[in-house]
This record gives structure tokens, sequence and C-alpha cells, in this order.
């Protein structure tokens, strides 16, 4: 027989996973000697790079010069590094350094271990719904961005 699971009981600890997360961010942050948008910058780089400044401008949604002093910081750090487009030499590309991957084993790798062991203990159906969950709340979550990142709609 299964629980009755109320939709506000999911709501509350959806809300205490986000702050969870931001608390773990706030660590992580602290422990390399970044702020929060460097950490995004470098999380962005890590999963996705090499990147051109212009891509990380407009995942990180920040105008090109501050990307420009994120990617500074980050490289003063040795987590970032700038190189050469092969395609285009007149395109730089910026990629997570030996020193970043490392961080990404030590910190972040672990988080991805033990996530995977937990869910070990769901059925593949199971597995399946949590999966649909997850990409119904993002979408969800990218439209409410959207509306409040929008212009205003004139009267």
């Amino acid at each position: 027989m299964s629980k009755h699971v109320s939709v506000e009981e999911i709501a509350m600890c959806l809300r205490r996973l986000q702050q969870s997360f931001d608390t773990f961010d706030e660590a992580v942050a602290a422990r390399l000697g970044l702020n929060r948008t460097d950490l995004r910058c470098l999380d962005v780089v890590l999963g996705g790079g090499p990147l051109a400044a212009g891509q990380l401008s407009s995942a990180l949604k920040l105008s090109p010069a501050a990307t420009t002093t994120v990617i500074d910081r980050l490289e003063r750090a040795g987590l970032v590094a700038r190189t050469v487009d092969p395609d285009n030499r007149r395109r730089v590309l910026v990629t997570a350094t030996d020193a970043a991957r490392q961080v990404e084993q030590e910190v972040f790798a672990p988080v991805g271990q033990a996530g995977a062991q937990a869910l070990k203990r769901y059925d593949q159906d199971q597995r399946a719904v949590i999966l649909d969950f997850l990409h119904t709340a993002l979408q969800l979550h990218q439209e409410q961005t959207e509306r409040l990142t929008a212009p205003p709609k004139a009267p």
C-alpha cells in the first residue's frame, strides 16, 4: 500500500532541496576562494567546454565585459585557460585546466556517485517517473524565469 503524499509536501521538499543546493554551492565557492558567479562559470566550462566567451556570456546571462572579468579571475585561480580556436584563429576558447578537472573529481564527482547509488533503490519504472518529473520541473522553472525576465507588456 502506498503512502499518501501531498503536493504541498513535495513542494516543501523541493524548496529545502533548492536551499541545500545553494548551501553546497556556497561551500564549494568558499573552499575554492571563488564567488558564486565564478563557480557557475566554472561549472559551465566543466560541463561543456571549451567554449567561446560569447557562449559563456549567454549561458551565464552576463555582459561580455562581466564575462571577461569572471574568466580573468578563474584564469588567475588556475582553473581555466584561454586557447586559440583551431577553426577560427580570431576566436578565443575557454577551457578547464587540469586543476579544474581535479576539483571536479574531488568535489563534484562524489555527489554524482552518491546520487547514482541512491537511485539504485528505485526500479526502472520509478526512475522513469523521477526523470519525467525532473524534466517537467526544469521546464516549469525555465518558463517562470522567462516570465520574470521578459520585458513588461505594453498596456
